[in-house]
């Protein structure tokens, strides 16, 4: 078996992708998102299924999506900020061997907190594949009009993972159990792993310099207190003590996160989230606007999974059919989109993205049909294909060149925290008032995005 890369060592000699080996280059460095994108839909499928064979709650349920989304979350930016020193490169193999080998562990689960266990280490191996693989593609396509192409492939290919996860988890929960749903990940890496190894460039060290622990721990405390604070807040009451503790955490450790990343840098320190990035407004419009994307989204997507089922009688195999207006457009969308960004610039595509969920999201909150409802997805998948390409594209060129990895990891964290977050404030709300709620945060996106990102498709470089 190929020996696992170990971070702090030099980067492999591999010469650069030649333009010809660029495409499949680009297919390699996109299964790594596709792999998180593919393990958080199709375990949202099967949530009602493990709940029923290992005896879980709803907090629990919330737990198993939101232990995920977390990690995932609260690493994201150390993630970012190790392949900017380590190199893109070694950062994404080791989240590729991780998540393999972690996933096989999750199909072997046996109960509820082991489950929850494993998938907080399955979103800390995801976290290193997200930037590593941005920082990669911003290196090999230099030129910013190429650089929107690219994007606009890279989330077609990981959009199909929304298309195709909810119809694999109903398949593959209905005829084999909610185990197998863990197993789909192991080809996936293996693939991206050899595509990797063959075509992504070395990436030449960065500078030495120190990590940024505490940073670290105390955006993850924050995150968490924060997230427990409402997940418990629905059967233990907001005045209760355990909702009180939870929302200390998060108070005391976002203050002191923000106290650490004021320092400045030096050859021992490091801060992970640079305050400094924040005077660019296109980075910080982008930063809101991807918490707000995916606080809908993933709110919207666990809300609908459980009305569908648990409401509405569907089984898993037909949730993931109703599901399918949603995903589809997110799997061949995104290419007309990284065109569009590369000719006009990513304010208009990403305004008129958020619009659309927005609207989208409104149609499933006043009407149980299936075909209004049919539609209202439809018009949610076809604002996520329009809307999340530009807005990382124009993140990565508002960031310095040094920085690609680090403002990736950023960006991504935003929208995961937005992602548990929605999970656990909509989870908690009837399916109508949670819609409603959904629906008014994308068009505050919108909003955001139509005030404050840049018109130009090409950013400081």
């Amino acid at each position: 078996m190929p020996r696992l890369p170990l971070l702090p060592s030099p980067a492999t000699d591999t010469p650069p992708a030649r333009p010809k080996g660029r495409g499949t280059l680009l297919l390699g460095l996109s299964l790594g998102y596709f792999m998180v994108l593919l393990d958080t839909t199709v375990v949202t499928v099967a949530l009602p299924a493990i709940g029923a064979d290992l005896s879980g709650s709803l907090g629990g349920l919330q737990w198993v999506s939101n232990g995920y989304t977390l990690a995932f979350a609260a690493l994201l930016l150390t993630a970012g900020a190790l392949a900017d020193r380590y190199g893109g490169r070694r950062v994404l193999l080791t989240g590729l061997w991780l998540f393999a080998v972690l996933s096989g562990l999750s199909a072997a689960a046996g109960s509820m907190g082991a489950l929850i266990l494993l998938r907080v280490l399955l979103g800390a191996a995801g976290a290193l594949l997200l930037p590593a693989s941005l920082a990669i593609v911003a290196r090999v396509h230099t030129d910013p009009a190429a650089r929107a192409r690219a994007m606009g492939a890279w989330a077609a290919i990981t959009g199909t993972a929304l298309a195709a996860g909810p119809l694999a988890g109903g398949v593959l929960t209905d005829a084999f159990g909610w185990r197998s749903v863990f197993l789909l990940n192991v080809p996936v890496a293996l693939a991206g792993l050899v595509l990797t190894t063959r075509y992504a460039p070395s990436d030449p060290p960065g500078p030495a310099k120190g990590l940024d622990p505490f940073g670290q721990c105390t955006a993850a405390l924050a995150l968490t207190g924060l997230t427990y604070a409402l997940v418990e807040s629905r059967p233990e009451g907001w005045w209760s003590p355990p909702v009180l503790a939870g929302g200390a955490v998060f108070a005391a450790a976002g203050a002191l996160f923000l106290y650490a990343e004021r320092r400045p840098e030096s050859e021992a320190y490091a801060p992970m989230l640079p305050l400094s990035l924040f005077r660019e407004r296109t980075l910080s419009a982008g930063l809101v606007a991807g918490l707000l994307a995916n606080f809908g989204l993933s709110g919207v997507l666990f809300v609908l999974s459980l009305s569908f089922q648990q409401e509405r009688g569907h089984t898993a195999f037909a949730t993931g059919l109703a599901f399918l207006p949603l995903t589809l457009p997110t799997a061949f969308n995104p290419l007309l989109t990284g065109r569009l960004v590369a000719r006009t610039g990513a304010r208009g595509p990403a305004v008129a993205g958020f619009l659309m969920m927005g609207a989208g999201t409104l149609v499933p909150a006043f009407t149980t049909s299936p075909v209004p409802t049919g539609a209202g997805l439809a018009l949610l998948g076809f604002g996520v294909s329009f809307a999340l390409p530009p807005l990382m594209t124009a993140v990565l060129g508002a960031a310095p060149a040094h920085r690609t990895g680090t403002a990736s990891g950023a960006l991504n964290a935003s929208r995961q925290t937005g992602a548990a977050l929605g999970v656990a404030v909509l989870g908690a709300l009837p399916t109508p008032t949670a819609l409603l709620t959904a629906a008014l945060a994308l068009l505050t996106a919108a909003a955001v995005v139509a005030t404050s990102l840049d018109r130009p498709a090409r950013g400081k470089r």
